[in-house]
């Protein structure tokens, strides 16, 4: 399989979870995309809360595509309860416009309405990449998250979340996912409202031959990115017993696999790292993280052997 260090193009910065004041954010959507555009991302998702109380949005951010910077239609679908009560955030980007709504008229879950599975289902089938949103935030049960199986993705980091809750994480329920055999590629996002320090955060770095819609839609289906929140992988290899890491400046380097095993490497300004696999060999997937001298992290999608 081509990964997104072998793959043809180059990388592409984009958000997929953003909110404008069609729903709970506090800024226009055309505001929302310049910042973005400004900040030197190529694309966005506005990915707005997608129920009855703002009339179902589906943004239409055609308008804001520009040189150098396009978009992503998409919504943060809702319906259902998850085993704690509470309503399904499912994150659609790659939605038609005209994607058609169920039966979700506030943030609480009603009687009759669609299953979260079931409207995650129907957005794949609408040519949607659909990720789970934020476990920790929402108090995701693996149950729960099991129940998603046409999810492509899991957000592993949610900068909104972090900020506003220091609930960021997603990495429990994908791990477990991942060893249950759930090819399943891992997003950074900010979940945007701009009602705090909510952006800018986390993000992913999607390699395609041109930054538009159709060609960023397929590579983040086919797992061609990584997730960060500043550095910068560039190349992973399986060599023998041992995974070779290209990176920019970072002091830490860790292959992380099944269970409870992982190999760290750490040193100063590493742009390069041999990890050799340890217990790691015995898994069926890989996963990789580094680890900036400030802190900010990288994430790889799973690598399946």
């Amino acid at each position: 399989m081509t990964d997104a260090f072998t793959a043809p193009g180059r990388f592409f910065r984009g958000n997929l979870h953003t909110h404008s004041t069609l729903s709970d954010g506090v800024l226009p959507p055309a505001e929302v995309c310049r910042r973005y555009a400004a900040q030197g991302y190529d694309f966005i998702a506005l990915t707005d809360h997608f129920i009855g109380l703002y009339g179902y949005p589906v943004a239409d951010t055609r308008p804001y595509r520009g040189a150098g910077f396009t978009t992503l239609l998409g919504a943060e679908l809702h319906s259902g309860a998850m085993a704690n009560g509470e309503l399904w955030h499912i994150l659609a980007v790659g939605l038609p416009a005209d994607f058609a709504p169920g039966h979700a008229p506030d943030f609480a879950p009603v009687e009759g309405q669609e299953t979260g599975a079931a409207i995650a289902a129907r957005a794949a089938a609408a040519g949607a990449f659909v990720a789970i949103a934020h476990p920790q935030w929402s108090g995701l049960t693996l149950a729960d998250a099991r129940g998603i199986e046409a999810a492509h993705a899991v957000e592993v980091y949610n900068h909104g979340c972090a900020v506003g809750s220091d609930r960021a994480d997603g990495f429990g329920i994908a791990d477990l996912l991942l060893t249950e055999g759930r090819r399943l590629s891992l997003i950074a996002t900010d979940d945007a409202h701009f009602t705090e320090p909510d952006h800018f955060g986390g993000w992913v770095m999607v390699k395609a031959e041109e930054n538009a819609p159709e060609a960023l839609l397929a590579a983040l289906k086919a797992g061609r990115f990584y997730a960060t929140q500043g550095p910068e992988l560039r190349g992973i290899a399986l060599d023998g017993d041992a995974v070779e890491v290209a990176c920019s400046a970072v002091s830490t380097v860790i292959v992380q696999a099944r269970g409870s095993a992982a190999v760290a490497c750490h040193g100063a300004a590493m742009t390069r790292a041999r990890v050799p696999l340890g217990r790691c060999a015995a898994s069926p997937w890989l996963r990789v993280t580094v680890i900036d001298a400030a802190g900010r992290r990288a994430w790889s999608n799973p690598i399946w052997r």
